[in-house]
């Protein structure tokens, strides 16, 4: 029989236990009827293998795989240990922390015999209520307690260990989520510009975006900043909206560089640029005029690509309207005047207002809205499916469509229109490329409300971005690094400010912390004349589980799982945030997604400052370590350099597939 101490030092492995199958004489669980498809088999059976190193598959893939067609579940009989299984008094768990012992005397009186309803399953009651969902995380968790200290944290997604985080003596020993869901968000300004660059890399194999044409749609709200993106990172920006209030607004800060109602002007913009570009005009519409920022010249000789002009041109319109005019471009002329494209409409709420289909105008439109919703929801899918089809169209040449996980996309395929399936053509925000090496957005607020304030905030976050990189960071983050100082030294000049004394860029673990230490030094030698609020609705890391949008590249069959944002709530609230938040919706719409916000407040305190370190370093970790165990190789490389920087730090890190054959076979009919 095993001993606690056994049962504490992790998987046996060396050698692996006998194979015993199912016990007589116990109650076992019902047999489940999963229904999966010879794909979704394959994938739970991989899921399965992550738990154990590649010289092992081969022998456990085939028992793993017929425990998953004769009972809808992989329990991992062959690990179901032969201790007896009951509450043990707590001086005989082999634990550094007395809480640690407690734990698991509680663990193992759940999977009592006496106790559990369906013990060898791991069900305690309820006919599927589980303590795991396999065997392999009880032999993880049990080793991760036993080795846990007083100022660690053992996070359990479902049943499974994500892993150690540090933490502090007064928080919890444990944080567990079961069966959190979001059925899929706003991007704050900068990720416009870092989706933009990392689009451009990605998809046109170009670090420089110069001369490249960006055609997208809204400029309300957060989308606003499209326009501003396309200026920094010095592409021509085309971008439509439909109400006029909304497009003269952005023209009126200074976002937009031009404005026009003419599919026309927007052609000839792109095709021949301009020589001088005159004061602004106003054009005679229906509604009553619209402002344009008309060249006074053409100069057909030279196009505004081959130019390398910078140019943010804001369309009075539809876009349905613009896309099918490219589209016509392209058949008439064959030429392609588009080079990227996206949408940020608010397509997750598309018949209240958040899309306006291209057949009305924006009165006209409003008005159905009002009077007739179902009308008005036929004529939004008519024009979600033109615009679908006439991006495909583009799709089929040079150019590259990402839905920005406003649902537009999803909404689409709810219209009727399934041809999206181009490779270039795909539902694929690039900021959850970011995301995996550990990149979101970082945002604080200057609370004296003063322009010099925030002027040494940016001198300050650029310097220590910089002092980081000389340092010495991953290779795979450097350029990362290199546009978040390239867009802090800027950000400045391009006017951005709205509202409160904010500023906004991405970065990872080690800047975040960095950067706040930096603040907070600031405001206690009196650089920074009042407290600094460092917050975050949603998009990031780990704060939000969008699983068509933040992450709708976990392939592990998670993606609609929400325990990482649940558990980032959590976490940050007893690592020291100032206030915490937890929200269904937000950007992709209501039941598609859930967020986990904060906020976090430097007065210039010592107390401030470990609060920072503690709270942004599980803000971010707790994604990376997540994606890491969904299989992203990228958030593999992030995690282990941090688990390296860090003692306190213990992920469970997964075992890849290493003969795709062993899948195949273990599950051949």
């Amino acid at each position: 029989m095993s001993s606690l101490q056994a049962l504490c030092s992790g998987l046996p492995l060396r050698p692996l236990p006998e194979n015993r199958g199912r016990w007589a004489g116990v109650p076992h669980a019902p047999v489940r009827t999963p229904s999966l498809s010879p794909a979704e088999e394959q994938l739970a059976l991989r899921n399965a293998l992550r738990y154990f190193p590649p010289d092992v598959h081969e022998l456990l893939a085939p028992e793993f795989a017929q425990e998953l067609r004769l009972y809808g579940h992989i329990y991992m009989y062959r690990f179901c240990p032969d201790v007896k299984m009951r509450a043990y008094p707590i001086e005989q768990y082999p634990c550094q922390t007395r809480a640690a012992a407690a734990i698991m005397h509680m663990i193992m009186n759940n999977l009592d015999p006496a106790v559990a309803q369906f013990p060898q399953e791991l069900v305690t009651y309820g006919g599927n209520g589980q303590v795991f969902s396999n065997w392999a995380q009880f032999w993880l968790v049990m080793s991760y307690l036993s080795q846990m200290t007083e100022e660690q944290t053992l996070v359990m997604y479902s049943g499974h260990p994500l892993g150690l985080f540090p933490s502090s003596p007064g928080a919890p020993r444990l944080v567990i989520t079961n069966g959190m869901v979001a059925t899929a968000t706003l991007v704050p300004r900068e990720s416009s510009m870092l989706t933009l660059l990392n689009a451009g890399r990605r998809y046109l194999g170009v670090k420089d975006l110069t001369g490249k044409v960006f055609v997208t749609s809204g400029l309300g709200g957060m989308s606003g900043a499209q326009a501003k993106a396309a200026v920094i990172v010095g592409c021509i920006g085309v971008i439509a909206e439909v109400d006029k209030a909304a497009l003269m607004k952005r023209h009126e800060q200074g976002w937009l560089m031009e404005v026009t109602d003419s599919l026309d002007h927007c052609i000839e913009r792109l095709r021949y640029g301009a020589g001088k570009v005159g004061r602004p005009q106003t054009g005679g519409t229906g509604s009553g005029g619209v402002r344009r920022a008309i060249c006074s010249a053409l100069c057909p000789s030279r196009e505004a690509r081959k130019r390398k002009e910078v140019l943010s041109l804001g369309y009075h319109g539809n876009v349905v309207d613009l896309w099918e005019r490219l589209v016509h471009e392209l058949a008439t002329t064959g030429e392609l005047l588009v080079d990227l494209g996206s949408d940020q409409t608010s397509c997750h709420n598309p018949f209240n207002g958040g899309y306006y289909p291209v057949q009305l105008g924006f009165t006209e439109a409003q008005s159905l809205m009002a009077s007739d919703p179902a009308a008005f929801k036929h004529l939004v899918q008519e024009s979600l499916r033109r615009q679908v089809s006439a991006i495909n169209r583009l799709a089929k040449e040079n150019f590259f469509f990402w839905d920005y996980g406003n649902a537009f996309l999803l909404e689409a395929q709810r219209a009727g229109e399934t041809r999206q399936r181009y490779p270039r053509h795909a539902s694929l925000c690039p900021c959850r490329d970011i995301f995996s090496l550990g990149f979101g957005p970082f945002r604080w607020v200057c609370t004296s409300g003063d322009p010099q304030d925030l002027a040494v905030t940016d001198q300050l976050a650029a310097s220590v971005l910089e002092g980081v990189v000389a340092d010495g960071v991953n290779p795979g983050v450097k350029l990362q690094y290199a546009d978040n100082i390239r867009w802090i030294r800027e950000a400045a000049k391009h006017r951005l400010v709205v509202g409160s004394q904010a500023r906004i860029l991405y970065s990872d673990q080690k800047g975040r912390v960095a950067i706040a230490v930096a603040f907070n030094q600031a405001i206690a030698r009196g650089k920074i004349k009042a407290p600094v609020v460092l917050s975050r609705d949603h998009h990031d890391v780990s704060g939000t589980d969008s699983p068509f949008r933040e992450t709708s590249n976990i392939y592990d069959g998670s993606a609609f799982c929400a325990d990482m944002a649940v558990q980032n709530f959590v976490g940050d609230a007893f690592r020291g945030a100032t206030w915490v938040a937890l929200h269904n919706g937000g950007g992709v719409g209501w039941g598609e997604v859930i967020n986990g916000g904060f906020g976090l407040v430097l007065d210039g305190t010592q107390e401030a400052e470990q609060k920072a370190k503690m709270m942004l370093s599980w803000d971010v970790s707790n994604g990376v370590a997540r994606r890491c165990w969904a299989g992203n190789q990228k958030a593999y490389e992030i995690i282990r350099q941090t688990m390296q920087d860090d003692e306190g730090l213990v992920v469970t890190l997964p075992h890849e597939v290493a003969d795709e054959r062993v899948l195949s076979q273990a599950l051949r009919p």
